[in-house]
This record gives structure tokens, sequence and C-alpha cells, in this order.
């Protein structure tokens, strides 16, 4: 067999043609261009960030007569843990657990009923069922303080004045609308023919449920989870209006009421902030990663 009637090798199936790789080389070249203007917003947002935290820290480390005094950047030149021990031998641990309650009540409610009512919204096509979730989301739009007095009204008739529930419920309730928001916008990434191969093996609604819809949602489930706590956890509103003693008293209510408890003592102020922050920081860390797939849509993939 001459030369010339050799088989010439077959082209391997997928090879892009040489200007496409060309292309697709200065594609990531392009992506991976350096953005100084970027670098330097990122770094001038971080320091307008952690310079107060470390004004605060420092700041709880340093003696009552020594913080109204020099330079608040500068680091304490006697360190002292006295002011968290002041903090840690008052009523701080009953406002901690008080908090504790109301946020892992607040993600037990929202939980248990925004995950069944975005999926009903939309796995039911029809226009009831839009109608209802576009009127359920007016929620956003109203703001506590417009509908604090009715809210006291009823807590007051129903018997609730006073006590941990009075905070939690309508705590939980302000939160469902974004809550539902966030859950719809992740149930929508999952795909249909999903749904319909467990329909085929004959699975019921609520078996989809549990087997498809929890497991695929966690990017969402998650930042409804973090976002319902940091309500529960910062809310000052309800618990002002809402609770009169010691005995349902939360964290934000708590410090509050230690500025005339220490008078001007500036470092166990700030010390109660950092002790009342470090739980909810702790969970922001864990889920941090769900928190940001959530919001961006893309939770349910």
């Amino acid at each position: 067999m001459s030369h010339d009637t050799l088989p010439r090798p077959a082209k391997t199936r997928g090879t892009p043609p040489k200007h496409m790789n060309s292309a697709h080389r200065r594609r990531r070249h392009w992506t991976k261009r350096a953005n100084p203007v970027a670098g330097l917003g990122s770094l001038v947002w971080l320091v307008i960030v952690l310079v107060p935290i470390y004004a605060m820290l420092s700041a709880s480390l340093t003696r009552q007569e020594d913080a109204l005094t020099g330079n608040p950047l500068k680091p304490p030149s006697n360190p002292t843990l006295d002011n968290y021990n002041t903090v840690l031998e008052s009523d701080f641990a009953h406002l901690l657990t008080n908090t504790a309650i109301a946020a892992v009540s607040v993600v037990a409610i929202v939980l248990g009923l925004s995950i069944p009512l975005a999926y009903v919204a939309v796995r039911t096509r029809n226009r009831w069922s839009g109608t209802a979730f576009r009127v359920f989301l007016l929620g956003v739009a109203i703001p506590a303080q417009a509908v604090v007095v009715p809210l006291y009204l009823i807590i007051s008739e129903l018997g609730l004045y006073d006590s941990l529930l009075a905070v939690i419920l309508p705590t939980a309730a302000f939160a469902m609308p974004v809550s539902v928001l966030v859950l719809v916008g992740t149930l929508r990434d999952i795909s249909e023919e999903m749904y319909e191969a467990m329909a085929l093996d004959g699975a019921s609604p609520l078996r989809m449920l549990f087997q498809l819809t929890i497991p695929l949602a966690k990017g969402g489930i998650s930042t409804v989870v973090i976002y319902s706590a940091l309500q529960a956890w910062n809310n000052f509103l309800f618990p002002l209006i809402f609770t009169q003693s010691d005995g349902p008293r939360v964290l934000t209510l708590g410090i509050f009421n230690y500025v005339s408890q220490f008078g001007v003592n500036i470092p166990a102020l700030l010390a109660s902030v950092i002790l009342s922050g470090i739980p909810i920081f702790a969970v922001y860390l864990v889920a941090r990663r769900a928190l940001v797939s959530g919001l961006m849509g893309v939770g349910g993939k």
C-alpha cells in the first residue's frame, strides 16, 4: 500500500477548531484580568467594617477610668477582662437564654409555615394561588411600626402580654413574607422533570415535599433560618412594647437597660454587645455559603 493511500487519522470528536480555542483563551484571560478599582473598593469597605469592631473590642478590654481618654484606636496598655466579668455576673445568662428560645421558636414557626406555603405557590398552577401569593407578599411593604398599636391590643386580648410569646409570634409573622419569597425563588429552580419522575412512581405531593423539595432547597432554607434568627435576635421594638417585667426580657432590651444600670460604664456596655453578637455570628459562619447561594436564587440547584 502506497503512502498516498494510507487512511487519514480520524478527527477527535468534540475538538474545537483553533480559532475557537484562541477565543476561549482570550475570554479566560479577560475574566482573570485584575480589577484595581474593585480591589480598592473592597479594601475601603473592609476598613469601614473592621475599624469599628476593633475599636469596640479594644474599648471592652479597657478600664473604666481609661475609656474616655486617649486614642480609641490605640490598643489598651493594661487589658482586662473585668468588664466581661461584670456583664456575666449580672442577668446576662437569663437574657441570652430568653433570646435563644425566642430565636429557635421563630425559626421553627417560620420554617413550619413558609415551606408548605412556598411549595403550594410553586406547584399549584391556578389564578387563586397566584393571587393569594401576591396578597401574602404585601406584608413586605408593611412596617412593624405601622401596626404596633393593633398588635398590642390583640396580644392584650389574648392574655399574652409580658410573655415570650408576645415577642415570638409577631416576629415570626413579619419574617414570613420575605421567607416565602426566598423559598419560592429557590423551589422554582427545581426541575419539573424531577416532579414528573416521582409522580410516575406514584409519589404523593407530601412525599415529593419531604423527599425531593426540602433536600434540594437547602440553600433557600438556610437563608430563611439565618434571616428569621436575625430578626428574632436583633428585635427591639416588640420586646420594648409587649414586655414589661424582667422575666421575658431579651438581650436587645437588656443591653438598652445596661445604660442606666452601669451608668457611664462604656466598656461594660460594649462587652455585653460583643457577647450578644457571638452566637449569631457563629451561626452565620456555619451557613454562610448556603446563605449566599440562597440569596442569589440558586439554592435549589
